[in-house]
């Protein structure tokens, strides 16, 4: 089952600002939504523990993240592969920066699939939980970069 997301927003900080916010693995990994715990491995390379639960499946996912394309200060994506209770998971997630007047519009688009029994029992569970999950995560972002950084 895949599940494609995207939008924008924009935000009062410089591109190489938001640029490095959003590749520093732990400014941004603990804005995901269930987040546990991280494991950076180098610059481009970490795991992140989320939990997990839908239905009667509950438990924890380790999804390997690498900073997959990088150019600073116009693009960020990360790539993620993780295994989770009930079934597997790939993620794409980028982000694309621009230049507006007095900040930064940040585009962003995302992708996750999901194999395995949990995508089976879920059903159409997975796609407004994957929504919600996303705005949380993008409403993070906003506010974390609202801040200083």
């Amino acid at each position: 089952m895949a599940i494609k997301l995207g939008g924008e927003f924009e935000v009062k900080r410089s591109p190489e600002e938001v640029y490095d916010f959003l590749t520093d693995a732990h400014k941004f990994a603990p804005l995901l939504p269930d987040f546990r715990s991280i494991s950076v491995t180098d610059g481009s390379h970490f795991t992140v523990q989320l939990n997990v639960g839908i239905s009667y499946i509950k438990g924890t996912a380790d999804v390997r993240m690498v900073l997959a394309e990088s150019e600073r200060p116009k693009r960020a994506q990360y790539q993620g592969q993780g295994s989770l209770p009930g079934g597997n998971l790939s993620i794409l997630a980028g982000f694309d920066l621009a230049f507006v007047d007095g900040g930064t519009r940040v585009a962003w688009q995302g992708e996750a699939q999901v194999f395995g029994r949990l995508a089976s029992s879920a059903g159409g569970l997975l796609e407004p939980l994957a929504k919600k999950n996303v705005q949380k995560l993008i409403d993070g972002l906003r506010a974390a970069l609202a801040q200083a950084v």
